[in-house]
């Protein structure tokens, strides 16, 4: 790989402090940071590439832990709609349609949207995911990927399950690494107990972790009492599922027994502010978690109920919401909602030692963000107009294990052209 000097204006190194320095350099040899710092020692003649953004500024990429990549495809399909109704009445019926291609399409075109927004890593829940892998190694993005597992069809769930096992032993640490695996069992409503039982027990032998939809509705709650006298986080602790590494997707409608378990249990919560404001879900009691010490990121979810992947969008709706509901400006400061995006988000997926942050031997997961616009200036405080200010547009440049994959605005491994017509047309139909 080539040795790449990066001299930007400004870098924010993340993790807990988000130092901000001017006059430091960044230099990558082999997909790791190998030096960040004042690099001038270096003859120019050992670097293969310098890239120089006087006016720019250089910052950790973004990580979304929680998505239906491919469900771009029915963006604005099905819209001002409960969860459940626009599950069984559009989404569900839209989904049995799907092929392999689609889901190859839409990845695609979720992972444009993405990367154009500086998300380097994306946590993916969803059906075909050979095709999801495929698209992820192809366009050099780093995931998570699960398949989507329905467990109350004894037939499709046991089909499932060894599709699963197929899929991990095929491309768990594919792309160099830059590819992992998950289970991916839906929802404790579509999962029962016993079923859960079982992917716990794969989860066991192969060593890989869980994703799943947990407490997103009223109705789930309402539901999971009903049937099982237990809310459902209190249900999957019941069954054992916490001893698992989890990434829990929503948790919004919790009481204060459950934080503590997913605290306690170090269960890692998926915070998904904009699609559970659209459908109406309600607003995940970001604050409580982060204070009784649970272990928070942020995702999108789908762009069919959100309708976008804007990381930058999510992160300034989670500062925004917090300080709003507990009327304290204070709840969530703009450094901890980067934090949230970045750091946590990699620890979220359980992924190696140093994602998330600039530092010497963490892979060169960064964006380029252009400080060049009227809304970033003055410099007062760059990591706040990151939160409440910046937009998925000013992100110029964006690198995954040190391989560019856009710079200046420009898609550098995917032919965004072809990815339009074919998402379009698969949609077309898949819609009719």
């Amino acid at each position: 790989m080539p040795k790449i000097l990066i001299r930007p204006g400004f870098i924010l190194s993340g993790g807990d402090n988000w130092d901000l320095s001017s006059d430091s350099e960044i230099l990558i040899e082999d997909g790791i940071i190998a030096y960040l710092g004042h690099c001038r020692g270096y003859v120019v003649g050992e670097i293969d590439r310098i890239i120089e953004g006087n006016s720019k500024l250089v910052m950790p990429g973004l990580v979304n832990t929680h998505t239906h990549a491919a469900m771009v495809l029915f963006r604005s399909f099905a819209d001002d709609m409960p969860l459940m109704e626009w599950l069984e009445k559009k989404i569900w019926p839209a989904e049995a349609r799907l092929n392999n291609e689609d889901i190859y399409w839409g990845t695609m075109l979720a992972i444009s949207e993405m990367i154009r927004g500086g998300t380097t890593c994306f946590a993916d829940m969803y059906f075909h995911m050979d095709d999801v892998a495929r698209a992820c190694l192809e366009s050099g993005i780093r995931a998570s990927l699960a398949q989507g597992l329905i467990g109350i069809d004894p037939e499709k769930g046991t089909a499932g399950l060894k599709q699963s096992k197929s899929l991990i032993s095929s491309w768990h640490g594919a792309g160099e690494g830059r590819i992992t695996m998950m289970l991916g069992p839906h929802a404790p409503y579509t999962c029962p107990p016993r079923y859960l039982q079982d992917v716990m027990s794969i989860a066991d032998i192969l060593k890989v972790p869980l994703h799943i939809h947990l407490a997103e509705t009223r109705d789930e709650v309402r539901e999971c009492l009903d049937k099982w006298g237990k809310r459902p986080v209190e249900l999957m602790d019941s069954i054992g599922l916490f001893a698992q590494r989890v990434l829990a997707a929503h948790c919004v409608h919790l009481n204060d027994g459950e934080i503590k378990i997913l605290a306690e249990k170090q269960v890692s919560v998926a915070h998904n502010p904009g699609s559970n404001l659209k459908l109406g879900s309600g607003i995940a009691p970001l604050k409580d978690l982060l204070t009784a010490g649970a272990h928070v990121s942020l995702g999108t979810d789908g762009a069919a109920s959100n309708n976008n992947l804007d990381m930058l969008e999510e992160l300034r709706l989670a500062a925004l919401l917090a300080k709003g509901f507990h009327e304290d400006p204070t709840a969530i400061p703009a450094r901890q909602a980067l934090k949230l995006a970045t750091v946590n988000g990699a620890q979220a997926l359980f992924l190696e030692e140093g994602l998330g942050m600039l530092k010497e031997g963490a892979p060169a997961d960064l964006i380029m963000l252009d400080l060049q616009k009227p809304h970033f200036n003055p410099h007062h405080d760059l990591c706040a107009h990151l939160v409440y200010a910046a937009a998925a547009a000013d992100v110029e440049l964006v690198m995954v294990k040190g391989k560019l994959l856009m710079e200046k605005r420009e898609l550098l491994t995917i032919d965004e052209e072809r990815v339009l017509y074919e998402a379009n047309r698969r949609a077309e139909r898949l819609t009719r």
